[in-house]
């Protein structure tokens, strides 16, 4: 983001603006999202346990939905960075976090795949012995993919293109691919037992959706308001 801001011009002290509101946002949204989303009857009924995070317990639904209303409130406060001006370049780097984040997912045997025969198996040995989808894995390569391509999509046009355009691509590529790879994952709470589609394939629909509007508008030249 600050090679982005140096060649756009834009003032260093508006990205250490920039990186605050991202934090809150992405903190805030992600534990809000893991106790509404998948834990709502016991969060909502033990609301002290939201602030206990050391407990562990973070969505990125959440964050993605931290993370629009931050930059919201951060764009109104910046005449000359519109909400789909700044989406356009932070998802850059939010594909690349999103490759961070599920590669220590990995590491710490979180969201584990489902058992497997295949030779690249996993054993995650603190769950238990039997090899399984490295599902962690499979979300990591394909988001440092979702990177490269956002990125060169980004320097093809050299940083100019119509609102919503890098949105578009990445709403579609991280969410639609997060609705096939959640086919390899145990489920991560209890109320999606003989559920056709877990939470997290039923969360990422709107924002393919999203994507797929973001992309038509910017590629028919509308111009979308923030």
């Amino acid at each position: 983001m600050e090679r982005i801001f140096i060649k756009e011009n834009k003032p260093m002290d508006d990205l250490n603006d920039l990186v605050w509101f991202m934090i809150l946002g992405t903190v805030l949204g992600a534990r809000l999202g893991h106790c509404l989303f998948y834990n709502p009857e016991y969060y909502l009924s033990n609301p002290l346990e939201i602030l206990k995070v050391w407990k562990g317990g973070l969505a990125s639904h959440g964050a993605a939905i931290g993370i629009l209303t931050s930059i919201y409130f951060y764009s109104k406060k910046k005449k000359n960075q519109s909400f789909l001006w700044v989406m356009d370049r932070v998802v850059i780097t939010v594909a690349l976090a999103a490759f961070f984040i599920r590669m220590g997912n990995l590491f710490n045997s979180e969201i584990i795949g489902y058992p497997t025969d295949l030779p690249w198996g996993f054993i995650f040995t603190s769950v238990d012995n039997i090899p399984r989808h490295p599902a962690q894995l499979y979300e990591a390569l394909f988001y440092l993919l979702s990177f490269a391509i956002i990125y060169y999509q980004y320097k093809k046009h050299d940083g100019k293109f119509k609102d919503g355009y890098l949105f578009g691509i990445f709403l579609i590529l991280i969410f639609g691919f997060r609705i096939f790879v959640e086919f390899f994952k145990e489920n991560q709470t209890y109320f999606e037992e003989g559920m056709i589609l877990n939470m997290g394939q039923i969360l990422s629909f709107p924002l393919v959706i999203a994507g797929i509007y973001f992309l038509y508008n910017s590629k028919k030249g509308s111009k979308i308001d923030n």
